[in-house]
């Protein structure tokens, strides 16, 4: 057997960072056999570990003499704090002492420390973010939600070969459909951004079925839909606003004709299948040159046991390499078809 995957752990980053991040990682060192490489303030993240049995387990600290807080320009605070948690254990992917990092803490920072010290693959400009964030469509994943706001044409391209090689590695489908999110489904349809990539991934070689709604989402008509980072986050945000809401409403509607635990039964399920933060957990930054992995800010250990083992599958996987030749093959596809 070869060695044990290593996963560096940013465990000063998120709302319940480091007891929720710190008990996460060790019970993902029990169950999933990987190393667990904590970074943080070492007193912090000593006072949770003596809460826990971790003996026996693989697990150890590197010292991070800085924090990003909450506030903090994403931008400067890696560039100001050299020492912080999430760029020391970016670090150590660079330097291959981990095979992969996960963080709660601030997206923006994670993706600048992955840019900075990982880099992105040939033909990305930034790192992707994506997933399936519906247990109503489970087999469903959108992107981008949010890590790239403007967008030319060929980034939708390149989420629509990321999401197709994310349906292959993590959800085990073959030969995944692939779908653009419009306001019609017919060709022709929507803004300027739309009606430019449409012939784009008809011409990528993906499983392009066309243009896919909003009402198509939860009914799992495309196994990617590709969308720019402004409408993702929009729509990824109002899902898990309504489910809260809607919980909330019947909560206070059924409790005059139920008892109250058949109430938060049925409440709580509702939420769960339309809350981002319950279904995805965490999963990888897409488009980095390494596994970088992404955990909701309010993740519990939970969680952080989920975004640990989409980390440790991507390893496995070879998620990045795959990636890297799925990009070009696309890229070159498309090239081919202009100069013909």
């Amino acid at each position: 057997m070869g060695e044990s995957i290593k996963i560096a752990v940013d465990a000063m980053g998120g709302d319940f960072a480091p007891g929720e991040i710190v008990k996460g990682s060790v019970q993902a060192s029990r169950e999933l056999g990987v190393d667990i490489i904590l970074v943080g303030v070492k007193a912090d993240i000593e006072a949770e570990l003596v809460k826990i049995d971790i003996a026996n387990l693989p697990i150890r600290l590197v010292e991070a003499s800085e924090i990003i807080k909450d506030g903090e320009e994403p931008a400067f605070a890696v560039m100001r704090k050299p020492n912080s948690s999430v760029a020391l254990a970016t670090k150590l992917v660079k330097n291959a002492e981990a095979d992969a990092i996960i963080s709660a803490g601030s997206t923006g920072a994670s993706m600048i420390a992955a840019l900075q010290y990982l880099g992105t693959l040939s033909g990305i400009e930034r790192p992707m973010a994506g997933g399936a964030f519906l247990q109503l469509a489970p087999k469903t994943v959108t992107l981008d939600l949010g890590a790239n706001v403007s967008c030319q044409p060929y980034h939708l391209v390149d989420f629509a070969v990321a999401g197709s090689v994310f349906a292959r590695t993590f959800l085990g489908i073959d030969n995944p459909t692939v779908g653009l999110l419009n306001v019609g489904a017919e060709e022709g349809k929507g803004n300027e951004l739309t009606k430019a990539v449409y012939p784009l991934l008809k011409k990528s070689g993906l499983n392009f079925i066309g243009n896919v709604e909003g009402m198509d989402i939860p009914g799992g008509k495309a196994n990617v839909i590709v969308c720019d980072g402004f409408i993702g986050n929009i729509l990824v945000k109002f899902c898990e606003g309504l489910g809260r809401i809607i919980s909330q409403w019947l909560t206070q509607e059924l409790t005059y004709n139920l008892n109250l635990s058949d109430v938060e039964k049925v409440s709580s399920k509702l939420y769960g299948l339309m809350s981002p933060a319950e279904v995805m957990g965490g999963g990888p930054l897409w488009g980095v040159d390494g596994v970088v992995a992404i955990a909701h800010g309010s993740s519990r250990a939970s969680q952080i046991v989920g975004t640990i083992k989409q980390a440790k599958l991507a390893v496995e996987n070879g998620f990045v390499d795959t990636l890297r030749t799925e990009l070009e093959k696309a890229q070159a596809r498309i090239s081919s078809e202009k100069t013909e």
